[in-house]
């Protein structure tokens, strides 16, 4: 009898001192669920922006601008549990590298959606006049800050870290293509100045595009804080 009620409250405290461990582990969890939703909405936006600039959709643009707010309550959301665990939980060593990068990639996204939004009001703006030329290089830039951004949290999601510096490396890729848009464009300034405006709205989309990619680049830098510890953003890792 007394050996049962000895096991029972060892069992109990053993219970006891279990319980925090996996409610941590939760929270983690839905953190992690929360990034996720997030992503997807950004992604979503980039997508449909340059969607409605190509195909020259009103009210796709008019979409992406009013998602926006989704997206940054949805911030909100998540900067409020990252914040929650580090001052409850006091995580140390790899938990809380992931809070903390969890905390700076969830405002590069927000950053992210807010460059979708100029995109989809560029858009707005280019359907007042006749389309300029063909976009070529514009949606090749999209696909590729599309593409940046997914293998940037991938690379979060998995712990990868050789996929987060590939990412980082394609970042010169994305300068190349916006200076080839400039050029291009420059050239219809220069000889026609009717092409003034629509030319600069062009430029402009590129350089959200860029941004895009240079916000992705920072969530790559961050993994590799995140899972080797490592701070890799301005050359300091050389």
């Amino acid at each position: 009898m007394f050996f049962s009620a000895s096991f029972a409250v060892s069992a109990v405290k053993k219970r006891i001192q279990n319980m925090p461990e996996r409610h941590f582990d939760q929270e983690l969890e839905e953190l992690k669920a929360n990034l996720l939703r997030m992503v997807g909405l950004v992604e979503q936006s980039i997508g449909e922006a340059v969607r409605a600039l190509v195909e020259r959709d009103e009210a796709l643009a008019g979409e992406v601008i009013r998602e926006d707010a989704r997206i940054d309550e949805m911030e909100v959301v998540v900067e409020e549990a990252c914040l929650r665990l580090l001052a409850l939980r006091q995580p140390i060593a790899v938990d809380l590298r992931f809070i903390t990068s969890a905390m700076k990639i969830n405002n590069d996204l927000e950053r992210m959606a807010d460059q979708a939004v100029n995109i989809a009001e560029r858009a707005l703006e280019l359907n007042k006049e006749p389309l300029l030329k063909p976009l070529i290089d514009i949606p090749r830039m999209s696909e590729l800050a599309q593409s940046m951004v997914k293998e940037s949290l991938d690379a979060f999601i998995h712990r990868d870290a050789a996929l987060a510096r590939s990412v980082r490396e394609r970042d010169d890729e994305m300068d190349h293509l916006r200076d080839q848009v400039f050029r291009e464009l420059l050239t219809y300034m220069m000889q026609d100045p009717k092409t003034i405006n629509r030319a600069v709205h062009l430029i402009l989309v590129a350089r959200h595009l860029e941004r895009i990619a240079d916000l992705a680049t920072n969530v790559a830098e961050d993994v590799v804080y995140f899972v080797q510890g490592k701070v890799i953003r301005h050359g300091l890792e050389e």
